[in-house]
């Protein structure tokens, strides 16, 4: 039989260099950076062919049902989604899906990826994957190295035991991973020509996988066996045990097996490649023009060169004026204004946003749940108004609040109300209010997204003030995944 590869895409991360877009409650992998896929469906289609396998997910309760809508968005069924009780980094995450897929298929090459990078040429990646399957077969643990285009300091770097090839795919020994640089060691490793920026990405087979793990970091095997032994089913995810992967150990999978290993391997990919850590690589990805200048959205740009303009809201314009080397990324919420060169330094903004208790630190102005999305549009100090679009088929819980009563306003489609025993469907225009207390429900019966503003009026507007007596989703009290 032929060996069967899984790729395991690792999407927990916060991606907060690219804020405000990127946040805790929403983060890069799952944003429209550019034109088309998300960087997560893009990921998923990354690796095709009759040996590839659905894709196992590895994410967070919270991210859940975003996993599986952008999937379904992309046309593609996935393999199993496990979910994570809690951020553990990347080597408990990637033990799990090795101890998963040992049980159900221990012979397996699993290709373990970042979701949150921009590799547009398939063929090229999907070739340099190939070359390295047979030294993975034999048990080595191959990973990828990007051959480096600057002396980049954002990049942790690869040592090779020669300096690769001009041409196709092939397979070198790894003699050290290098961490993040000053620019004159990254000028040298750059000149040099034996030094590849680490993509990590990495493929190994299952017992490769075990052994690494058995010989360099055995204190994870007990906690994250224990979790995925006693993993549950729910509604299609498997979601691993809380106590026991709550003892495991927060570690990277780089410094807990890889730069201990032995038997690392590097096949060089020359393909373009960036993991988007920061607004100045999006503005290098999105080909700027004769002036230096990437616009996004609603963007008036007079005299300006050399600078990232987005806007992400719609109605919202932003006019930059004589701008030289600047990111401006504005939203509903918040508006950043950077000096280009400094595009690291917005995850220490981030950072401070969240110390003074600011919102905006993690909280996306888009809330997704299972059934859609919602957004506010007024906060004050007794009321809110929201929009809330309800996905063709979906239903919010059967649910009351005990602090504040609802009016509704169909705006499009068509909503199925339950209020306490009454029943009734209200199309565009039409409206119910919801005193405090009743039990009520939203649906949306039809075929098109429904589209309603909320006004909520009380003394308490918190998304935690729900009792839930029914869900679709599962979600239990206090929950919004």
């Amino acid at each position: 039989m032929a060996t069967r590869l899984y790729p395991v895409l690792l999407c927990g991360g916060s991606g907060t260099r690219l804020w405000p877009l990127s946040r805790k409650s929403f983060p890069k992998q799952f944003a429209k950076l550019g034109d088309g896929d998300t960087l997560f469906q893009a990921a998923a289609h990354r690796m095709v062919g009759p040996d590839v396998m659905p894709p196992v997910v590895i994410t967070s309760s919270d991210f859940r049902f975003i996993v599986t809508e952008q999937l379904a968005e992309a046309g593609i069924d996935p393999g199993p989604i496990l979910i994570e009780p809690s951020p553990r980094n990347t080597a408990p995450a990637i033990l799990a899906a090795v101890l998963h897929l040992e049980a159900t298929d221990p012979g397996a090459l699993l290709l373990v990826m970042p979701s949150d990078q921009v590799m547009p040429d398939k063929a090229a990646f999907g070739t340099a994957v190939r070359a390295g399957m047979a030294d993975a077969v034999a048990g080595q643990i191959v990973t990828f190295g990007i051959r480096p285009t600057r002396p980049e300091t954002g990049y942790g770097w690869l040592e090779l035991a020669r300096q690769p090839g001009p041409h196709e795919p092939e397979v070198i020994d790894l003699r050290r991973f290098v961490e993040k640089p000053q620019r004159d060691v990254a000028e040298a490793m750059l000149a040099d020509g034996r030094y590849l920026w680490n993509a990590g990405v990495f493929l190994f087979s299952v017992a490769a996988a075990r052994k690494a793990f058995q010989a360099h970091a055995p204190q994870l095997l007990d906690p994250v066996g224990r979790a995925v032994a006693g993993a549950k089913a729910d509604l299609g995810f498997l979601r691993l045990a809380a106590e026991p992967w709550a003892g495991a150990e927060e570690i990277s999978v780089d410094y807990a097996v890889m730069e201990r290993a032995a038997n690392l391997k590097v096949v060089p990919f020359a393909g373009a490649w960036s993991d988007l850590g920061d607004w100045e690589s999006v503005w290098r990805e999105n080909s700027p023009d004769e002036h230096g200048l990437v616009t996004h959205g609603a963007v008036t740009a007079i005299d300006s060169r050399n600078s990232l303009l987005r806007s992400e809201s719609d109605g919202l314009e932003l006019v930059g004026i004589g701008l030289d080397n600047i990111i401006a990324v504005a939203m509903g919420d918040a508006v950043l204004v950077a000096d280009k060169s400094r595009a690291q330094e917005v995850k220490q903004a981030v950072a401070r946003l969240k110390a003074k208790g600011a919102r905006q630190a993690e909280t996306f102005p888009r809330d997704h749940r299972p059934w859609g999305w919602f957004e506010t549009l007024i906060l004050a100090d007794r009321f809110q108004v929201k929009r809330i679009v309800v996905h063709p088929g979906a239903a919010l819980s059967l649910q009351s609040h005990v602090h504040r009563s609802e009016h509704w306003i169909v705006v499009a489609g068509t909503a199925k109300v339950t209020v306490n025993e009454t029943v009734q469907l209200l199309t565009e225009n039409q409206s119910v209010y919801i005193p405090l207390g009743a039990v009520h429900r939203m649906e949306n019966p039809g075929k098109v997204p429904m589209v309603l503003i909320e006004v909520q009026t009380g003394v308490y507007l918190g998304e935690d003030d729900i009792i839930r007596y029914d869900d679709l989703y599962a979600r239990g009290q206090g929950t919004k995944g």
